[in-house]
Order: structure tokens, then C-alpha cells, then sequence
């Protein structure tokens, strides 16, 4: 295992690099309110054949905490991506498993008009494209299917109020932080025992409230078309409260290579189901590297 230090403007991220170096590289992108370590144990099932890179999005963990809204954009976070991927990436396209906002980073990033040369594959968990689930509750509301958007909606509920300035701060520092695995344990009804805080916990749940602030309102508002070309495997979790399946019954739309697979988890299936989520992760990174090792034949 190696660290190092990517710096992109006046942002360092912190990032980590193991496994196989002469494997396909998987970057893997945690979400709020985690760090690298959301990963910790899915990595151990897959350093043998592949090498795994993850690092600490900005306001999290050892890396930099932007002081301004506006610098937790979803167009920054992507940058600071694609400023890993061109750091580790050793000229080969990449694959990437994003969690939570980890994955809604990864949309961002692969629907980038030259994301096809970058990234080689692209696994989902418990993240949507915000843009995507704009156009799908339009579109669910004109055509008078209410349950679906109805489902996220309560689901998402919690969101509003992370957009109340300082009014969620006590609660997360004094209440949910100190009691982390027993609320995921409540909430994904799992062990709490898999359920593990990093030390900046407290404070990456703080600085994060920023992703919320910045990219919710302004993209559910204006939504726009975005398609990829890079193949995706979406993990639909069955009993994810906070992410509903349903929300992704348009992305075919817009992403033409598409799979899905089906997943008795909850939101935070990295920590409860590493197993499924380091085999479904494999089998699609396999599934894109031999075709193009057959072409190369």
C-alpha cells in the first residue's frame, strides 16, 4: 500500500493505492458522510487481481476542506476525479465503484464528453445522476405515475433539512455522530458491528452538508440531458431507504450500455455486503478489460 498527494488548484487529496499493480486499476469513490475507508472491506477481496485506488473527496478525511458552497459542486468533484484518475491512471482508461455521493460524482464525471478515454467502466451503488432523476420525476408526473417520485420523495425528505443554514449542525456533531453504527445498524437494519467511524467523522458530516447545499436544488431544478457511452452496471440495493430503486427506471435513456443487478441490501451495502459488491464489481471490470484484450489479439 502507498499514499500520495494529488493536488488539483489549492485542493489536496489524500489517496491510496494497492493491490495488483499489473491488474486493471478500480478507483473507488466513497460518499457522505465517509472517507476511503467506506471501502476497507471491499478492497481485501479484490487487491489480488486488480489495483485498487480510493482517496478522500474534498471536505473529507486527510483531504481539503473548501471553505465556500460553491466548491462542492458536482463539476469540482469531477475534476478532482478525473485529477486522480490522470495521476494513477498510467495512460490506461479506468473503471469506477462509487457509493452515495461517490456514485453521483462518478455520473457526473462519466457523462463528460471525453470521459470514454478515461474511464473504461462504471459500477453504481446508492447514487443517482442528478440530472437523470430530475428529467425521470418530470417525466413520471406528466404521465400521472405518482408512487414512484412519491417514494423518493419521502425518502429524500431529510434533505431539506440540510439545506437549513447551522440548524443541522448540533444534531449531526453531538447526536448522529456519536452514535454512527447503531444508526446505520437501525437504519439498514444490520449488525452495527460492521459499521465503522472515521475519527474526522464528525466533521466530514459538517463539511459535507455543502454537497447537499450545492447540487440538489440547482439540479433537480434544471436538469439536463446527459448520456454516456461508458458501460454501467447499476447495484439496485432492494431495501435502500434512502436511494429508492425506482428512481432509475429512465436510465436506459440516457446510458445505452447498461446493466442492472439486484441487491437484498440496504444504503450501506459497502460495509454490509462487501462480498457482492467486490464479485459484481469484478465480473463487469472483466466483462469490458476482454473484449479489448480480443481486439488487441
Amino acid at each position: 500500500m502507498s499514499t500520495l498527494a494529488v493536488t488539483r488548484d489549492s485542493v489536496r487529496l489524500e489517496v491510496v493505492v494497492e493491490g495488483n499493480p499489473h491488474g486493471p486499476t478500480i478507483v473507488l469513490v466513497h460518499g457522505w458522510p465517509d472517507t476511503h475507508a467506506l471501502w476497507d472491506h471491499v478492497v481485501p477481496l479484490l487487491v489480488g487481481e486488480f489495483r485498487i485506488v480510493r482517496y478522500d473527496n474534498r471536505g473529507a478525511g486527510a483531504s481539503s476542506v473548501p471553505s465556500r458552497v460553491r466548491d462542492y459542486r458536482l463539476e469540482e468533484l469531477a475534476q478532482d476525479l478525473f485529477a486522480v484518475v490522470d495521476a494513477v491512471g498510467a495512460g490506461e482508461p479506468v473503471h469506477l465503484l462509487g457509493h452515495d455521493w461517490g456514485a453521483v460524482v462518478c455520473w457526473e464525471a462519466v457523462c463528460d464528453p471525453g470521459a470514454a478515454g478515461r474511464i473504461a467502466s462504471y459500477t453504481s451503488v446508492s447514487g443517482p445522476n442528478l440530472d437523470h432523476l430530475g428529467l425521470w420525476l418530470r417525466r413520471s408526473v406528466r404521465a400521472g405515475r405518482f408512487a414512484g417520485p412519491l417514494a423518493q420523495s419521502v425518502a429524500s425528505a431529510y434533505t431539506l433539512a440540510f439545506q437549513l443554514p447551522g440548524v443541522p449542525v448540533p444534531v449531526l456533531r453531538w447526536a448522529l455522530a456519536r452514535n454512527w453504527p447503531r444508526f446505520v445498524g437501525l437504519f439498514d437494519r444490520a449488525d452495527p458491528s460492521v459499521i465503522s467511524s472515521a475519527p474526522t467523522l464528525a466533521d466530514d458530516m459538517v463539511h459535507g452538508l455543502k454537497l447537499y447545499r450545492a447540487n440538489i436544488r440547482r439540479r433537480l431544478a434544471s436538469p439536463r440531458e446527459r448520456v454516456t457511452d461508458v458501460p454501467v452496471r447499476l447495484v439496485l440495493a432492494g431495501r435502500d431507504r434512502a436511494v429508492r430503486p425506482a428512481g432509475y427506471e429512465d436510465t436506459g435513456r440516457w446510458v445505452p450500455n447498461l446493466q442492472r443487478e439486484h441487491l437484498d441490501a440496504g444504503h450501506w451495502s459497502p460495509r454490509t455486503h462487501p462480498g457482492d459488491l467486490a464479485r459484481l464489481t469484478g465480473e463487469f471490470v472483466r466483462q469490458t478489460v476482454e473484449p479489448e484484450l480480443v481486439r488487441q489479439i
